[in-house]
């Protein structure tokens, strides 16, 4: 499979800049994989397309305000910080990514805040754009997560060209976020809404977690044409027992299993056995799957529409066939469905 089979032209004016007033009422594209229909409806209307004892998988990974800015020493030169990962606690020490890199090095000090209330000083290069940091803060470590966090914006990916606004503090996040480590959303989740969650499960559907910590890999480009050469940057994921239960169970039943989004599709594919079963995980998952991939777990999926050449329309297309979901691709183009983290959502069944 060659990376220039998942071009295609997107107006960019189909790249959602915010998310529809209500969540359950983006719209939805329903893909059949055996008839190869395809229907279009309202996001609330996917309480249609399940019954008793069918279990939907989210990720409650929680986003936090991951993008900073702030102004190198002496010279004044302002500077995006975007935090990855903390790397230890007791140290505040922080994997981050720099830009403009060219002019950070060891040793610098960036300052934060309008009075500079945070000061961190440049320890390591590791990538070219990527750096860690070692933040000087004397106080005890929850002042400082919240001095940090306060200063730190929403970290919307980058095709959503405008400034953050208030409400992307709340609608970059899903509703049923819980573990605190992402730094993207895991963007099919943010369609549930607390009623269409309440009928569904009125209706009898199971719902269980997983958590995968959105990094930015996500939207790193793939800058190889054979896709088998391509390598993923490594996520910490974490698979309980009980969602192994309730999946494994369902399987049993031959009820359906749906993935809500590629972070969920990756995860319980990481985790799966030889016989088909999930097991409890804890750990890093680097998993690529593009076509021809054979799965072994979840037999629907929800996901938003993505951009041209990206890992996760690759996945995807793994799942829908190749074939079928570039079809539904440009139906969805012409269609005017709108793409990216905040557009609108495919049921594939």
């Amino acid at each position: 499979m060659k990376l220039s089979k998942f071009k295609f032209k997107l107006p960019e004016e189909l790249i959602a800049l915010h998310p529809s007033y209500h969540r359950d009422e983006s719209r939805l594209m329903v893909v059949n994989r055996k008839t190869r229909k395809i229907e279009h409806k309202t996001f609330k209307d996917l309480i249609d397309y399940f019954d008793d004892g069918d279990v939907f998988v989210f990720n409650d990974t929680k986003v936090f305000p991951a993008r900073l800015y702030g102004n190198k020493e002496k010279t004044g030169a302002e500077i995006e910080v975007f935090l990855l990962r903390e790397l230890n606690r007791e140290q505040r020490l922080w994997d981050v990514l720099v830009d403009p890199a060219r002019k950070i090095r060891i040793g610098n000090k960036l300052y934060f805040g309008e009075d500079d209330s945070l000061v961190a000083e440049v320890i390591d290069n590791t990538t070219s754009r990527g750096r860690t940091l070692r933040f000087l803060f004397d106080g005890p470590y929850d002042e400082f997560k919240d001095t940090l966090y306060s200063l730190g914006e929403t970290p919307l990916p980058k095709f959503i060209n405008r400034p953050v606004e208030e409400e992307d503090r709340e609608r970059y996040q899903t509703i049923f976020a819980k573990h605190e480590g992402a730094v993207a959303a895991p963007t099919a989740g943010l369609h549930f809404s607390r009623e269409l969650l309440k009928r569904l499960e009125i209706k009898g559907a199971d719902f269980s977690y997983i958590t995968l910590h959105v990094g930015l890999g996500n939207f790193r480009s793939v800058d190889v044409e054979d896709l088998t050469k391509h390598k993923m940057d490594s996520e910490q994921i974490w698979i309980g027992e009980e969602t192994c239960s309730v999946v494994n169970s369902a399987i049993e039943r031959r009820k359906n299993v749906c993935a809500v989004g590629t972070t969920v599709m990756r995860t319980l594919e990481t985790s799966v056995s030889t016989q088909g079963q999930v097991k409890p995980f804890e750990g890093w998952t680097n998993k690529f799957i593009f076509p021809p991939y054979e799965f072994s777990v979840a037999n629907r999926m929800i996901s938003n529409f993505h951009l041209p050449l990206s890992t996760l329309l690759m996945m995807v297309a793994a799942f829908a066939g190749y074939d079928l979901l570039m079809e539904a691709y440009k139906v969805a183009v012409k269609e005017k469905y709108r793409f990216g983290t905040y557009g609108d959502a495919m049921l594939i069944i």
